[in-house]
């Protein structure tokens, strides 16, 4: 499959079922020029995962929604949940462990934990603690 470009108008849809990772990159990063044919072959690989692009100049509200402070930033979502992120690029052989790695994961227990977290946070708002 071939990386989708991700702008603000495609993110919910790009992003709410399966597992996805984004590259987030500026066409006058060199490193992210040279992370690009590393993520494309790695989307040829893996048909049933969704590769996109969010280019942070054209789309520098979704940078700064997710705290990009480094390009090339690789982040995953799976099911609409951010389970990694991580600034610099990675070689191919570990993009697929990723995938594979992501793909194990049990998303009833990840959802499990964030209720009981967000149950909590009126808990330390009203006891003042963080």
């Amino acid at each position: 499959m071939a990386t989708v470009e991700v702008t603000e108008q495609n993110f919910n849809e790009v992003t709410r079922q399966g597992t996805v990772l984004l590259d987030f990159w500026a066409e006058w990063c060199g490193p992210c020029r040279r992370f690009a044919p590393v993520f494309e072959e790695a989307s040829a690989r893996h048909p049933g995962v969704v590769f996109g692009k969010v280019d942070t100049e054209a789309q520098p509200s979704l940078a700064q929604s997710f705290g990009i402070r480094s390009i090339p930033t690789l982040i995953v979502i799976r099911d609409g949940v951010m389970l990694f992120s991580q600034p610099g690029s990675l070689p191919g052989d570990m993009l697929d462990e990723l995938v594979t790695k992501v793909s194990e994961v049990d998303m009833d227990d990840v959802r499990e934990q964030i209720a009981r977290a967000e149950a909590a946070e009126p808990d330390k708002a009203a006891t003042g603690t963080d």
